[in-house]
């Protein structure tokens, strides 16, 4: 059977999610709401980053060698994966082309993608993912795989090649049997893309193309993101099997719980799990997104940007990733308390 060798089987009972046939948190509530079926996560898109331009490699270099390392960065990313889960964290959200390595950035001239121009897998950064999802499945972990980024897709020579890039990636997960990936085609599918396929008017396209993608018998649970505070169209509903959402640039809770409202609401949804893995906020306890979310029914991500320079943010290479600051460790407490993990 499809996958008997894996450790972690994420999949998807209605509107929430199970791993290895239970639901994830089952019998954990936080202040009287049930958070059984959520799949709280993080934004990590940058696992198994390196950067391919000679003239911006150096941008991130580390502050106690001078150089960057991809080899370094996939390493401590493993390494911290363990405290991730003691904590409460189920998904890392991460991409084959990785986020933009300052956070927010108007323009990307950085090389930054697993696929070669002709759309066929790098097969050095395709270890580095093996890696990550190996870490995961034995961590009992879930992966939000990314396939593009905006700012990245132009290193795709045409729209022949995204489809290869697409078929490829599908053809790897299969042959290497994950059972612990859900995918996401398109960051941000309504920004800024080059190719007419990556953008909302096409984009389910891909999405149907992956569904259409099985192997004895299993295939991955898709959907794409928009822009902050952006419901997907329905179209997009129609065709995913999660809804994925962002809080970037949502600052009263309130619009929160209203996105996952609009999104129950759609003449398309039917009852799937609807997921923000993206948010730039960190206010924790009450009045706050992450608590908005999970009153709503809905998982969270964290996505933490940095804060003074490159070493502190999640978002930035050489990142730190361990919980070393204040921020970070803010998120790890509160969701330590959210899930309970240990069962106090």
């Amino acid at each position: 059977m499809f996958g008997d060798q894996r450790h972690t089987h994420v999949g998807i009972d209605g509107d929430v999610f199970t791993i290895n046939g239970q639901r994830t948190y089952a019998g954990r509530t936080h202040e009287g709401q049930s958070i059984e079926g959520l799949l709280f996560n993080a934004r990590l898109v940058h696992a198994i980053f390196d950067d391919e331009n000679p003239e911006t490699v150096d941008n991130w270099a580390y502050p106690d060698t001078g150089e960057w390392d991809p080899e370094r960065n996939v390493s401590e990313f493993l390494g911290a994966m363990p405290t991730w889960r003691k904590h409460g964290l189920r998904a890392i959200a991460t991409n084959l082309q990785c986020g933009s390595p300052e956070g927010y950035s108007e323009s990307q001239p950085w090389t930054v993608s697993a696929y070669r121009p002709d759309g066929t897998l790098k097969p050095v950064w395709m270890g580095r993912l093996e890696r990550v999802l190996d870490r995961a499945d034995e961590l009992g972990m879930a992966v939000i795989l990314g396939l593009f980024y905006f700012g990245q897709d132009d290193v795709l020579a045409d729209e022949t090649s995204v489809i290869r890039a697409v078929d490829e990636v599908m053809a790897w997960l299969h042959e290497k049997e994950y059972t612990n990936v859900v995918l996401e085609v398109a960051n941000e599918c309504d920004i800024n893309y080059d190719h007419a396929i990556l953008q909302p008017e096409r984009i389910t396209e891909l999405i149907e193309r992956i569904r259409e993608t099985e192997h004895d018998g299993h295939r991955y649970p898709v959907g794409t993101s928009f822009s902050g505070g952006v419901v997907p169209t329905d179209d997009v509903i129609d065709a995913s099997d999660l809804v994925l959402l962002h809080g970037n640039n949502v600052d009263d809770p309130e619009r929160i719980r209203e996105m996952v409202a609009e999104v129950r609401s759609a003449p398309t949804y039917e009852p799937m799990p609807i997921v923000f893995n993206e948010d730039d906020h960190f206010r924790f306890g009450s009045d706050s997104n992450m608590l908005a979310a999970l009153e709503s029914g809905a998982s969270w991500g964290y996505f933490d940007p940095g804060e003074n320079d490159y070493w502190h943010g999640y978002q930035s290479p050489p990142v730190r990733w361990d919980p070393n600051t204040a921020r970070k460790r803010a998120f790890f407490a509160y969701l330590d308390g959210v899930t309970d993990p240990d069962g106090r």
